[in-house]
């Protein structure tokens, strides 16, 4: 049996330096021509676990959680649409964009692991919400994008109503947070080296051949 390196990537569906910081690593992971060595798993952090259904104003939220002007807001977003370029992803920032719940969501991408579509849905959500304008808390927009990536829609929105798996999902972010992942993106390779935030795809490339040669 071929050994792989194994990556848990510890990610939220709303963080935009998750999208970045994939897009480095799998950069790193085409230059280096291990596409077959590695295995990903996203894993679970929710960002806003407190998140009411109804979502929050994007401005309103930076405000009251980072204590963000409407300049420094804008200069953030100008930065990221700029960053997503590097890794051809589009960023499309709006007027009265939200913050929303991304509960379900994790859920669905738990059920895709199973299916082994994870990378597919995760990837398919960044862009419905970041790039489509699209609320990925409303479950009919999540029915459609489990339904874009080839999943059984009947069978994954079932899993919102799956205690076991709800739990399970609960259990995992739990797991994380008590192990010292306290910000996202954050990439642990094999369990126990890990690189926090988005990292140039040249750092990533130094600890995949690193563990390469660990294998």
């Amino acid at each position: 049996m071929t050994k792989t390196i194994k990556i848990d990537i510890i990610s939220d569906v709303v963080c935009p330096w998750c999208v970045i910081g994939f897009g480095n690593l799998n950069k790193a992971i085409i230059e280096l021509g291990l596409e077959n060595k590695v295995e990903i798993e996203w894993q679970p952090f929710e960002l806003n676990p407190d998140m009411p259904l109804e979502g929050e104003e994007l401005s309103a939220h930076s405000a009251r959680k980072y204590g963000s002007t409407p300049e420094s807001s804008a200069q953030f977003r100008a930065e990221m649409t700029a960053q997503g370029k590097t890794v051809n992803f589009d960023f499309n920032y709006f007027e009265g964009m939200k913050i929303i719940n991304t509960r379900d969501a994790h859920i669905l991408l738990e059920y895709a692991k199973t299916q082994g579509k994870q990378t597919a849905l995760q990837m398919r959500l960044f862009s419905a919400f970041f790039t489509e304008k699209k609320d990925v808390s409303n479950r009919e927009i999540l029915a459609l994008e489990v339904e874009a990536v080839g999943l059984n829609v009947k069978e994954a929105m079932a899993k919102l109503q799956d205690n076991q798996v709800i739990q399970h999902v609960i259990e995992q972010e739990s797991y994380w947070q008590k192990v010292g992942v306290s910000s996202v993106p954050t990439v642990v390779f094999n369990g126990k080296s890990a690189l926090a935030g988005a990292q140039p795809i040249e750092t990533f490339k130094q600890v995949l051949a690193d563990e390469l040669e660990s294998l």
